[in-house]
């Protein structure tokens, strides 16, 4: 079973490392849950510690860079999860849902292997107002095309609280929007490639999407410019930058 993150995620565990301050809304949003399931688990961040873990993930290397743990690890898909009916207290997915081949169909399983709590760490994709697009627009065109829009989750969930999750200034998890205060990380390669955005705008072909946008960041970067453009960035503490937290009432 091949998979985009058999090929991106070579170094995923080292640079998406979790962030703490996310990691405890996601685990206070799982409740008293005892029995939790992992949907696109990846290499395993964000699972609680002290629940019983079970983690579902297509890609075989991933799961190979997974830390010694106590979950039980399926390769698997969130359209065809291989579970009974109510088989968990909760399940959880991070950042994945913008990779399912049929959405409706990945939330609906994990409705039906649920008995109470999901929850969803995901991205608004109406969100405007992230630096980085300036740079490289066609990633607000990706995230509409990628994206379920936010209300797709009460039609298929029923009631859900919808919250923003805002980004530190440090955040530990290198995802697309991790290094906001830290600009010239998005010119390191291996940074961005464990960034799915990137891969799918071309960046490991030397796509022109990613290319220019590139000379454009170290140019500006390297002049001032950025930091006089963004300069109400540098004091602040954390940032929007349009990912919210999904949770079932």
């Amino acid at each position: 079973m091949e998979t985009l993150y058999d090929t991106i995620g070579l170094n995923y565990a080292n640079l998406r490392q979790p962030e703490p301050k996310i990691a405890h809304r996601i685990e206070t949003a799982l409740g008293d849950a005892k029995s939790v399931l992992n949907v696109g688990a990846g290499a395993g961040s964000y699972e609680p510690v002290g629940r019983q873990i079970t983690a579902i993930e297509p890609s075989a290397k991933m799961i190979g860079q997974r830390a010694a743990s106590n979950a039980t690890i399926i390769q698997g898909s969130a359209e065809e999860l291989p579970f009974d009916n109510n088989s968990f207290d909760a399940s959880m997915a991070v950042l994945t849902i913008h990779h399912w081949s049929d959405q409706e169909k990945g939330v609906l399983e994990m409705r039906r292997v649920t008995r109470d709590k999901i929850v969803f760490l995901t991205y608004d994709p109406s969100f405007r107002g992230f630096w980085l697009a300036d740079y490289f627009p066609a990633l607000v065109t990706l995230d509409e095309g990628q994206m379920p829009p936010m209300a797709q989750y009460e039609k298929w969930l029923g009631p859900v609280t919808i919250s923003p999750v805002p980004i530190p200034h440090d955040c530990s998890d290198g995802f697309l929007a991790g290094y906001w205060r830290r600009p010239a990380a998005y010119l390191d390669e291996r940074v961005r490639a464990c960034m799915s955005s990137f891969w799918a705008l071309g960046d490991i072909t030397g796509g022109d999407n990613v290319l220019d946008g590139l000379e454009k960041l170290e140019a500006d970067l390297k002049s001032g410019a950025w930091g006089k453009r963004y300069a109400h960035l540098l004091n602040l503490e954390e940032l929007d930058c349009g990912y919210q937290l999904v949770e079932t009432k």
